[in-house]
């Protein structure tokens, strides 16, 4: 509730910020343009034009955008919709894992997504939360299978399945953010969530999201340089 709480105060407070109608329809504004996430946006200083007709003059190496993009929204409906599945998801996984280890999964699927957005889209801003919550969406898939349990019979894996058609389906949504913070939740469920049994150490349950994180972290960083 807390994560859900942030994004929804994040969403208004662009909107009163910029007072623009694109904040509630699902436009750019120049809040979305300062904190949003692209490859080209990390490379090199680029002249964005907002809905608006203003233009904002972006700067190379703003890695905060790693962060900020995943608390970013275009539009009530997009937010609502990340919104609805972090609120399903949530009560799933959390007592699973304990807030703690809850919060770092959450943590290392952004990043996880943030990277694919700088490996596999192109163009312009992406935001959302998406990339997190495909991860979580990931992390109980597998974290079900690990224990024994089909996801398809419990709905969880036909609405992954789902989701991933919408992703490639639908022109105009983030694949990399998608796949990137899908996989990511799939490593860190793979361990995270496995019986105690075959889990292993104790301090793999939150070194495996930390890694995860800070490995999409260095990956985009050595990406841009290379660039």
């Amino acid at each position: 509730m807390s994560l859900i709480t942030i994004n929804v105060a994040v969403f208004v407070l662009v909107f009163l910020s910029t007072l623009e109608p694109a904040a509630l329809s699902g436009g750019v504004t120049d809040m979305h343009l300062r904190l949003g996430l692209s490859k080209d946006v990390l490379v090199q200083p680029i002249a964005w034009q907002g809905d608006d007709g203003s233009v904002y003059i972006t700067e190379p190496n703003g890695w905060y955008r790693l962060v900020t993009s995943g608390f970013m929204h275009f539009g009530i409906i997009h937010l609502a919709f990340n919104m609805y599945f972090l609120y399903v998801l949530g009560p799933m996984l959390e007592p699973a894992l304990g807030r703690v280890n809850y919060l770092l999964l959450y943590a290392a699927s952004l990043l996880g997504g943030s990277l694919g957005v700088v490996l596999l889209d192109s163009g312009g801003i992406t935001a959302g939360a998406s990339g997190a919550v495909f991860g979580l969406l990931a992390a109980a898939t597998v974290g079900l299978w690990r224990r024994g349990i089909n996801p398809f019979s419990t709905g969880i894996g036909a609405t992954l399945i789902l989701n991933l058609f919408i992703t490639f389906a639908i022109p105009g949504i983030s694949i990399g953010g998608h796949i990137g913070g899908a996989i990511a939740g799939a490593i860190c469920g793979a361990v995270m969530l496995a019986p105690a049994y075959r889990r292993g150490s104790a301090w793999t349950i939150w070194a495996t999201p930390v890694a995860v994180g800070v490995g999409s972290v260095v990956a985009v960083i050595m990406i841009v340089g290379a660039a």
